[in-house]
């Protein structure tokens, strides 16, 4: 297979701070980019040579960016199917329609992980209020989630109540959904795998997550857990995306259990924020390594160099009266800022992240929390 060189250009579908960041690392490598975005103003725009303002579901833009590009990714699943495939016909898309078929629904990415025999939760597929109520009356104190769409908590309403399954339904906009039992859990961890089209594979050590309100609030990496687990998690996310056959990357959320049973939660095929400590902790960032895999480049050392942590801030912090003092975050050793170039701050919305170094994964945490809490 003929891997593509620095100096030809990538295509990104979706130009979110994920696709900002994969496009600085691309360009460090040599490369020229393109991206597809509805936000005339997303992050991407200006580190990228051309971005296309058009949907997820435009097929001509869509082709329209592939005939320009060597090779398609994306940083971002809504990507509709169609646009995908519209790409697919001029060149490779990594990932590509047939693995965001099974991953763009929750419902059929949970029947997919339990037909290849992987560890998920007790859950019920419901299409009506009435099954709803069924299904909540089964399994208690749930998340109901939309099957199509929804991060950081959208989409998504905690409930164990039947009697209220009506309104419930009709909040989700009474379209199918998950009802996921709600889980004893110990930790939150998540394991990034990148795989290029050759077949290489290689796994970076689980990340230790923690969120608030549904948002990741702060990640570490190595993730400070039982070696044990560590090793069965990284199993499972490499089993995993060998049978998908990923071409990119493809992180694994998982929830570990008090008897230290390990779930899958979610997959996520693209760059992760639970990774961008990677930048800091890693010979080899996730960024550089989806660069790397999707266009069949040897692929490079996952080893931790040191420990890191990052801090999301969220758009809560541009709408106070006073701007956010980052010169005092700054003033703590170790410690970066990262902001994603938007220009509307929302509450919940993601506008950076604060990341730190450490002798430990502890200190790590330590460390950054400390220079978000001078913000």
């Amino acid at each position: 297979m003929k891997p593509i060189l620095p100096g030809e250009t990538i295509g990104i579908l979706g130009g979110g701070q994920l696709g900002r960041m994969m496009a600085m690392a691309a360009r460090s490598l040599g490369y020229h980019l393109h991206a597809l975005d509805p936000d005339p103003s997303c992050a991407a725009r200006f580190v990228v040579e051309q971005c296309l303002t058009a949907p997820f579901d435009d097929e001509i833009a869509a082709a329209y960016l592939a005939r320009n590009c060597s090779v398609v990714t994306l940083e971002i699943e809504k990507i509709s199917l169609a646009s995908l495939r519209a790409a697919e016909r001029l060149v490779p898309v990594r990932p590509g329609s047939a693995l965001l078929e099974i991953v763009q629904d929750r419902a059929r990415q949970k029947n997919w992980l339990i037909q290849q025999a992987f560890p998920v939760g007790d859950y019920a597929e419901v299409t009506s209020a009435e099954e709803l109520a069924a299904a909540l009356a089964r399994l208690g104190s749930s998340y109901v989630k939309s099957c199509a769409g929804g991060y950081d908590g959208r989409s998504q309403i905690r409930t164990g109540d039947p009697t209220a399954a009506e309104t419930s339904w009709r909040a989700l906009g009474s379209t199918p959904c998950v009802v996921e039992k709600e889980l004893a859990i110990a930790a939150e961890l998540s394991v990034l795998v990148a795989r290029r089209p050759s077949g290489e594979i290689a796994v970076y050590p689980p990340a230790l997550n923690h969120h608030e309100e549904r948002i990741l609030a702060w990640s570490v990496l190595p993730g400070p857990l039982d070696e044990e687990v560590s090793r069965r998690a990284g199993e499972i996310a490499r089993a995993i995306t060998e049978q998908l056959r990923v071409e990119g990357l493809l992180v694994v959320e998982l929830f570990l259990l008090g008897d230290k049973t390990l779930l899958v939660n979610e997959l996520a095929p693209r760059p992760h924020n639970s990774y961008h400590s990677s930048e800091l902790a890693c010979a080899t960032s996730q960024f550089e390594q989806a660069v790397r895999a999707v266009c069949d480049l040897p692929l490079g050392s996952t080893e931790v160099v040191r420990p890191a942590a990052i801090a999301n801030l969220l758009g809560e912090l541009w709408l106070s009266d006073l701007p956010p003092r980052f010169d005092e975050a700054l003033a703590i050793p170790g410690v970066r800022l990262h902001l994603y170039g938007k220009r509307v701050a929302r509450p919940g919305r993601k506008m950076g992240h604060l990341s730190a170094i450490a002798a430990t994964p502890k200190e790590a945490v330590e460390r950054v929390l400390a220079a978000k809490a001078r913000l």
